[in-house]
């Protein structure tokens, strides 16, 4: 079937439309994506209008039955879009009144594409943010995994990308997941301010019809209704936050992605990243490239723009409603298929990682992970930490020079820069008698991870 071309906003021009500013101001080609938010959208708002007496019921009945042929149509892919018609809503407007006559034409009374395109998007967006959280569980339970499994593996730990102490594994993959954590709460929170309904305050200044808001956003589930029709239709903050809320969550995963690269190169070899998530070269036949981390880690400059759009897109409107709001939905589309890729892959990614656990030991034995715990030693001792702290740096010096662990030098060594070790010193010096050390709420031991680990999996599933 075809969709008539006669617009159905162009009776007060007095001239056809130029056939290139029809194509350029179109947005059916990428606010199709909109149609069931769409469709159940304009079924709320014949169902309000029937019960304030504006439509008959059967009215009402007719025109819903017209948009569940239409959303067949269109799921079923026999529906003919048309740039003519411009956007998603007048496409499906122009098929129900080709479907059902004179009462399809009755449907927008009440309301303006205005309030009817800020209620799509927000639908949109709230239908999906479900789908985002849920990926975002999958890599937390994924980081969880591997954090249990190497809770005990020793890595060293590092500040300005120099070994700094030991840490666990399992420590290092909970710090990630604490960084989700605080994604998911920013995601919850910016639903809030999504969870609100414009439709009512049609172009600008609300209506004069007895509309009931109130059932609209019932039946809609809305939590909230929109406060003031100015407002309702120009109002991009929550899409600005979304976006705000993903650049800081691709931030996250472009971090994670630059370890796993270092970590899985052959300087480091920590990790190796299962081949089906890597690529050959086209001339270097040893290469294995950590494609996924690196292709996670451009696309976050692609969100960080999404924003930056949006932002620039509202900075100078005033209200109400500009054309210029037709730029909000690709940079929002763009954004949320662009989380919802790079979290699944990660999530998947994650989960197949193998971690080598005896590279992470010998590059922790070799940058003296271990000095901060001599100098806590000396302190312990009723050394002065600055007194300690230069004991500590003179037996690094020695060990640099002598080509020797702290562990490993002796006792005489040692005792050549303070009379305050003893031979005690060395259940401080192990990697593994660092990390237990570090016995507290947030530390790296292992009881302590295992304990978070814990914690997260019971608050996951509450």
């Amino acid at each position: 079937m075809t969709v008539s071309n006669k617009k159905l906003s162009s009776a007060r021009l007095t001239q056809p439309t130029n056939s290139f500013v029809e194509e350029f101001t179109a947005s059916v080609q990428f606010d199709q994506r909109l149609y069931q938010q769409d469709i159940a959208g304009s079924i709320a708002h014949a169902t309000m209008l029937a019960s304030v007496d504006i439509l008959t019921n059967e009215e009402r009945d007719q025109i819903i039955a017209g948009l569940s042929t239409i959303f067949d149509e269109i799921t079923g892919g026999h529906f003919e879009w048309s740039i003519a018609q411009e956007d998603v809503h007048m496409n499906i407007e122009a098929r129900l009144i080709s479907l059902i006559g004179e009462v399809g034409k009755k449907l927008h009374t009440g309301r303006s594409r205005n309030d009817q395109v800020a209620t799509d998007i927000r639908l949109y967006l709230r239908d999906m943010i479900t789908p985002i959280e849920n990926q975002i569980d999958r890599l937390r339970h994924a980081l969880l995994d591997v954090a249990e499994r190497e809770a005990d593996t020793i890595l060293p730990g590092f500040t300005h990308l120099q070994t700094a102490q030991p840490v666990t594994f399992g420590h290092h993959m909970m710090a990630w997941y604490e960084m989700l954590c605080r994604d998911i709460e920013r995601l919850s929170d910016c639903a809030k301010r999504v969870d609100s309904l414009p439709l009512g305050a049609a172009a600008l200044a609300g209506t004069t019809f007895p509309i009931d808001r109130e059932l609209t956003a019932k039946l809609l589930g809305f939590e909230r209704i929109c406060q003031n029709s100015l407002d309702a239709v120009s109002d991009r903050d929550f899409a600005i936050e979304f976006n705000s809320f993903a650049a800081i969550l691709m931030m996250h995963l472009s971090r994670f992605s630059e370890e796993l690269i270092i970590w899985s190169s052959a300087q480091f070899d920590f990790v190796d990243l299962s081949d089906a998530f890597c690529t050959g070269s086209s001339i270097m036949p040893q290469k294995k490239n950590p494609d996924v981390p690196e292709l996670v880690r451009g696309k976050t400059g692609r969100v960080y723009g999404n924003l930056f759009n949006l932002l620039t897109l509202m900075k100078s409107q005033p209200l109400a409603y500009n054309k210029d709001n037709q730029e909000d939905k690709e940079p929002l589309f763009d954004t949320i298929d662009t989380l919802l890729g790079s979290l699944r892959v990660y999530a998947d990614m994650i989960a197949v990682m193998k971690v080598k656990p005896n590279n992470m030991r010998q590059a922790a034995l070799r940058g003296y992970s271990t000095a901060t715990d001599l100098a806590d030693y000396l302190v312990r001792k009723g050394v002065a930490f600055r007194d300690a702290h230069e004991v500590v740096g003179l037996s690094v010096a020695y060990g640099i020079k002598h080509q020797k662990d702290l562990s490993e030098l002796t006792l005489k060594e040692l005792q050549s820069f303070s009379s305050h070790i003893s031979d005690d010193v060395f259940q401080v010096l192990t990697l593994e008698g660092s990390v237990a050390a570090r016995e507290h709420l947030g530390g790296t031991a292992p009881k302590q991870v295992r304990a978070a680990i814990a914690k997260a999996r019971k608050s996951l599933k509450a």
